[in-house]
């Protein structure tokens, strides 16, 4: 029997048959489907925003671990501040998945610090900025003892813990706010902008100094916890003329097989323990040798983890040095364990690569620093955490609970120079017409009429970066052919990116910094002509001690061309 259908009216079969090719469209008119059905529907307009000017000496960007420490040193040393995040104080970011925090104490230490710092350089091959690992080393037992004071280790969620130190000092927090440009005038950092998730509002911040604690970032891989962290900062930075560096290494944290793309499901187990405190244990995890089996003897017909079909070791592959050589299958859980010696804190089951894909080694990556101070080459910019590539342990994982505690340690560190560096410092002025261009800039995927949506560059990001031969297992051909593709997306599809809600809004800027950071992996991984630590390349699989002990800063020149140098290591 026929039933009536409104105008309007669509079954899903119908819809999906129809939308599929270029006749749908007349078909749909026959339907009376309205003609704009793929155009943004987006019921923003210029008018409907309203704007919010904010005022701060210390302006913290970022909620976790690092922008805790940067917020309470910088009040504490005299600055009014202001912490901005994207997501919510302590359960945003990677921080709430940490479970390990290092700390050294040298009344109970079996190894001195100069003995610590010098086994970690051998295993990081020369990558790692002794400085800062020294710095790690040091100041980590201070930190701890303030996590302690405010109940970090009394539950698995950190947001109380993280908040007591807030609210004793009366520290304001804007939650919700991305935050997609850093501002600059007279040659120093001037401010930042962004919009709110939740209302049609745009923030403006002027600020003496800020601190970017940002995190890190990927291409939105499944089955690890770094989905909402996409590299603002870092890109941010790059687009006012900071140095970034560490784009070339590669995170190998793995996700859980029988869960691939449910964060908690994979994590539960290490998501619900409180916090613990690691010591020193010199280690090199976390490269790609899994990765290298998996593209050599490639996946057991039974479930098991990459590269386990033969039970054996490929030849060739990543250099290990001899001292950190484990024997047995590369370094990962066990099948089906709980955890092990050679994998993940806490991770256990059959695993499965490039859950952290777009990510390098923690620390590794981020802006440059000039000093032992976090200060970035832009006067008032400072970073820390992941958002600082300080090289502190290096380009491949060379000791647990380090990254948790060097977050809190340079934090500290960055908050005392920045507090310092307010006080012969006036609040700058933002000029009108700088306002003007970045509001523009800010809701310009709103106001397109059409274009591409961010999930589906996103999704076409991700098919070109994250497999395996490409992001991990690299040769010079290949990488080549990924860079044609992401210029493309850079070059067409960003500038068309198109949003219909302030959700997509937030989208569509992460997935712009998603391809300018898929543009620095992939050309500092061609111009790194070596293997080392967490980068390899079949075509170069040796490590090269002649011309390669340096690390590679990238910046952006006036004319907005990507420019990639070498800094020796120290």
């Amino acid at each position: 029997m026929n039933k009536s259908r409104r105008p309007g009216d669509i079954s899903r079969r119908e819809f999906i048959a129809l939308a599929g090719g270029a006749a749908g469209m007349a078909a749909l008119a026959t339907m009376n489907i309205p003609a704009g059905w793929a155009t943004n529907p987006s019921p923003a307009v210029a008018d409907e925003f309203r704007y919010q000017n904010n005022e701060t000496d210390v302006l913290v960007l970022g909620s976790g671990i690092a922008g805790l420490f940067a917020a309470v040193k910088s009040h504490d040393a005299g600055a009014r501040v202001l912490m901005v995040s994207k997501g919510r104080l302590g359960s945003s970011g990677q921080t709430p998945f940490a479970r390990g925090i290092f700390n050294y104490d040298s009344a109970t230490a079996k190894v001195s610090v100069d003995e610590l710092v010098a086994k970690i350089s051998r295993s990081a091959l020369g990558t790692n900025n002794p400085i800062y690992t020294r710095q790690m080393v040091e100041h980590s037992k201070a930190r701890v003892e303030e996590l302690q004071g405010w109940g970090f280790f009394e539950s698995p969620l950190f947001h109380n813990a993280f908040k007591r130190p807030m609210e004793e000092r009366n520290i304001p927090i804007m939650e919700r706010i991305m935050i997609t440009h850093l501002i600059k005038e007279k040659g120093r950092i001037a401010g930042a902008a962004g919009f709110s998730l939740d209302e049609q509002k745009v923030h403006f911040f002027k600020a003496k100094s800020i601190i970017l604690c940002t995190g890190a970032g990927g291409f939105k891989p499944n089955g690890f916890p770094i989905c909402d962290l996409t590299h603002d900062g870092t890109v941010m930075a790059y687009a006012i003329g900071a140095k970034v560096t560490g784009k070339e290494w590669n995170d190998g944290h793995a996700g859980r097989v029988d869960h691939p793309a449910a964060c908690f499901d994979g994590w539960q187990h290490v998501l619900e323990q409180k916090p613990n405190m690691t010591g020193p244990e010199v280690r090199h995890d976390l490269g790609v040798d899994i990765n290298y089996a998996a593209y050599r003897d490639g996946n057991p017909v039974t479930m098991g983890p990459p590269g386990s079909g033969g039970g054996r070791k490929p030849s060739g592959g990543p250099y290990t040095p001899k001292e950190f050589q484990r024997s047995g299958r590369p370094s990962g859980p066990p099948p089906g364990g709980k955890g092990g010696k050679g994998g993940p804190p806490g991770f256990g089951g059959d695993m499965m690569g490039g859950a952290s894909a777009g990510m390098s080694i923690h620390k590794s990556e981020g802006l440059v620093p000039i000093n032992d101070r976090c200060e970035s080459n832009i006067p008032g910019l400072y970073a820390a955490g992941d958002a600082l590539g300080s090289y502190m342990a290096g380009a491949i994982y060379t000791q647990i609970g380090s990254s948790l505690a060097g977050s809190a340690v340079q934090g500290a560190i960055a908050a005392e120079a920045a507090a310092e560096y307010c006080q012969g410092q006036d609040l700058p002025e933002i000029p009108k017409a700088i306002i003007d261009q970045i509001s523009a800039e800010i809701l310009a995927p709103m106001l397109r009429e059409s274009g591409y949506s961010p999930a589906w560059v996103t999704q076409t990001l991700q098919g070109v970066m994250i497999p395996n031969f490409i992001l991990y297992i690299k040769k010079e051909n290949l990488l080549l052919a990924a860079l044609a593709y992401i210029e493309e997306l850079r070059d067409h599809h960003m500038p068309l990116l198109r949003a219909a809600d302030m959700h997509e809004l937030r989208l569509a800027h992460e997935t712009a910094n998603m391809i300018a950071n898929a543009e620095m992996k992939l050309r500092a991984s061609l111009m790194r002509k070596e293997s080392r630590c967490s980068h390899f390349r079949l075509d170069y699989p040796e490590v090269d001690n002649e011309n390669w002990q340096a690390w590679i800063n990238i910046y952006k020149e006036a004319d907005g061309t990507m420019t990639l140098e070498k800094q020796a290591f120290l």
